[in-house]
């Protein structure tokens, strides 16, 4: 086992040599029952944050890689991304907060995954790094924004400027302001290739919000 997959779990994990022997197979047989209970479960925490950074390692992204090739992790449920692989991540790098998703390197978008059991995993087990790693790893491997017939992804224009921005159905401001929008980072930092486009798309949403405000503070909000 990689010494340094291991750097400061001792304080993240609670029994952590007890933990680490139970991983490892080398849990002694006569510990006390209830002991044992408590170490089975700081394992698999621990189990679950090696394995976080194991797949940024590159034997790691070389055996993710092929999941991905096979779409080990299921396909995009949105009809234009044209059954794309998914790749797994997580939401925080922190345990016990938020469980795996699935990142679409397509629409660049996140789902929550078809099993309940697949969905009670752990995103801290995946961590935040690993899909944009990957991709950054193996560029190749980043999909097209193009469509089967040629054109560019859904509702964007030549120029890149999806059509229909500015439009409002249903959505109000308030509704606006409450949507989160997922933003990919490596190590905590923004991915660059894509940050330009998302401070496009932040700055044409604020546009929006202020137009809805102004509306809403004259007519009151929509019903």
């Amino acid at each position: 086992m990689d010494r340094f997959n291991l750097t400061g779990l001792n304080t993240e994990v609670s029994n952590y040599q007890l933990a680490l022997d139970f991983v490892t197979d080398n849990l002694d047989d006569d510990i006390d029952e209830e002991l044992r209970q408590s170490v089975e479960v700081s394992a698999r925490l621990l189990y679950g944050l090696i394995h976080a950074r194991w797949i940024v390692t590159s034997r790691g992204l070389s055996k993710m890689l092929e999941k991905y090739k096979k779409a080990d992790f299921g396909r995009c449920p949105r009809v234009l991304c044209q059954s794309q692989p998914l790749l797994p991540c997580g939401l925080t790098d922190v345990p016990y907060e938020k469980a795996v998703k699935l990142y679409c390197p397509r629409c660049e978008d996140l789902y929550s995954p078809k099993s309940s059991r697949h969905g009670s995993i752990d995103g801290a087990y995946f961590g935040t790094t690993f899909p944009h790693m990957l991709l950054m790893g193996y560029p190749h491997m980043i999909p097209s924004k193009e469509s089967r017939d040629g054109r560019r992804r859904d509702g964007e224009d030549d120029k890149g400027v999806p059509s229909g921005v500015g439009v409002v159905e249903q959505s109000t401001a308030a509704a606006a302001l409450k949507a989160e929008r997922y933003r990919p980072k490596i190590f905590g930092f923004g991915v660059h290739e894509i940050s330009k486009w998302m401070r496009w798309q932040e700055a044409v949403r604020d546009r929006q919000i202020a137009r809805l405000e102004e509306i809403e503070s004259v007519s009151g909000p929509s019903p």
